[in-house]
């Protein structure tokens, strides 16, 4: 079992000062993989004192200093790749090749889409008598979730450093061991003392005391929308900025006459991959009244041709879900919809055959399910789609805006036409005839999906503050 009881603050590895040892469960054994400690609020006192003291030399920092600490980073990171990809694979559950060829991959990503839009970001112009500048927001508790643990630590821990911002990470408890190793790859980087600094612990816990801490500036959250409203109320006693990118339930508009097998397989990958834990997953498919048989053979032939089986093994397979919680609300997602009768086309609940132990999911497709079932509503986070028939376009744009989130949606068919479409949808991210965001685009979410954006300039300018200076002599 890995261990890390340890903190990162303030250049070094600090014992916890009132926490309590936590054992992260492997899913796919369900036996113990790593140990860390949740830390305490004195922790988080510490964490933050630590970054309050950098900031006043790290914010001063030239643009060419910062992009030579990113570009050590990325060297540093290539190095441990490798070990990454284990602890993702270990802890979360995704496959082994599926964590070397895109969780680990999406964490180096943002270093180096950060790293470029520094060298060309503008950090000053002239607005009539004005000069407008972009500086320094100052310290930033970094609180990031489990289903893509690297990309989502280091599209806030980059933009962070290029900023000059200094900063506290809170990883999910349910995946921290890459979050330990990207802290060994700062120190090894030569990051200076206090402007990285990384506190395991829980929500409740280290994540609240981060949230309401008066001498923090930003929180950066990602994960529920449910924990997003606490982490704002948290927040709003010090009126400190929050940035948030929350929970999603992406339809997959298929136009009418679309040619299915050419269009829905690459949008179903989003469905299954990463066992379906992703929040941009277009899992609410919207079919034409005409299609939807046509369209229902094709997801289903996906579904039953995905092999479920050991993330410790090289291959094509999807592996578990991340542990027992998730497992059961999926369970319970997809007993609602055979209660409140959708029509059960493949997969179910239980695990799949030959599996008694593992938060394996069966990949499931549900059709004649209605726009007020649960499943409908609900994020499911598992390899589970819903088909639901429309008989006029309008009525798609209408369904397919018709929930309290807007992170991302899908069109499937006709580029063309489905970008006229585009901007009839209510969310952040709209794709066409695929799922993936764009890693140097802005990425967040419309309506109870959030707000702000990152990667790319857009990610660096939310991690910046911005002074207008009048008067000044010509």
């Amino acid at each position: 079992m890995k261990s890390y009881l340890n903190h990162y603050i303030n250049g070094a590895w600090a014992p916890s000062d009132g926490g309590t040892r936590h054992e992260v469960i492997n899913p796919a054994t369900e036996q113990p993989c790593t140990e860390i400690t949740l830390g305490s609020a004195a922790d988080v006192d510490k964490a933050v004192a630590a970054a309050r003291g950098a900031f006043e030399s790290w914010s001063q920092t030239s643009v060419d200093e910062r992009a030579a600490v990113l570009e050590r980073i990325i060297e540093e990171y290539k190095a441990r790749m490798p070990d990454l990809a284990k602890a993702v694979s270990e802890e979360m559950g995704a496959p082994i090749g599926f964590a070397t060829a895109a969780q680990v991959p999406a964490g180096l990503g943002h270093f180096i889409a950060t790293l470029k839009a520094l060298r060309e970001f503008t950090f000053e112009e002239r607005l009539g008598r004005a000069r407008v500048v972009h500086e320094p927001l100052g310290v930033v508790a970094m609180i990031t979730p489990w289903n893509w643990p690297l990309n989502q630590i280091t599209a806030k821990v980059a933009p962070a450093l290029a900023a000059g911002d200094t900063m506290v990470l809170k990883p999910s408890e349910e995946a921290p061991g890459c979050a330990m190793i990207v802290a060994e790859i700062m120190d090894k980087a030569g990051v200076p003392a206090g402007v990285f600094n990384l506190v395991n612990g829980n929500g409740p816990g280290v994540g609240a005391a981060l949230s309401a801490h008066r001498d923090v500036d930003m929180v950066s959250f990602t994960g529920s929308t449910r924990a997003g409203i606490a982490v704002a109320q948290a927040a709003a006693a010090t009126v400190k900025r929050v940035h948030q990118e929350l929970g999603g339930k992406a339809p997959n508009l298929v136009l009418e006459g679309a040619d299915l097998a050419a269009v829905l397989p690459p949008t179903m990958m989003g469905v299954l991959a990463n066992s379906g834990q992703s929040c941009i997953a277009p899992t609410r498919l919207l079919v034409h009244s005409s299609q939807v048989e046509g369209a229902t053979a094709v997801i289903k032939a996906m579904m039953e041709a995905t092999h479920v089986g050991d993330p410790a093994e090289m291959g094509a397979h999807i592996g578990p879900v991340v542990n027992k919680a998730q497992f059961d609300k999926i369970q319970g997602l997809i007993q609602s919809a055979i209660d409140e009768g959708a029509t059960l086309v493949t997969g179910g609940t239980g695990r799949p055959d030959g599996r008694n132990a593992g938060y394996f999911v069966r990949p499931t497709l549900f059709t004649g399910v209605t726009p007020a079932m649960r499943i409908a509503q609900e994020e499911v986070f598992g390899p589970v789609a819903t088909i639901t028939s429309y008989e006029t376009r309008d009525e798609a744009i209408r369904m397919a805006n018709d929930t309290p989130y807007g992170l991302s949606a899908a069109i499937s068919g006709d580029p063309a036409e489905a970008a006229r479409v585009a901007p009839k949808l209510r969310a952040g991210l709209v794709t066409i005839n695929g799922w993936s965001p764009d890693g140097n685009a802005p990425f967040g979410g419309y309506k109870q999906s959030g707000n702000g954006r990152e990667n790319g300039r857009y990610g660096l300018t939310d991690f910046m503050e911005v002074k207008t200076v009048v008067g000044e002599p010509a």
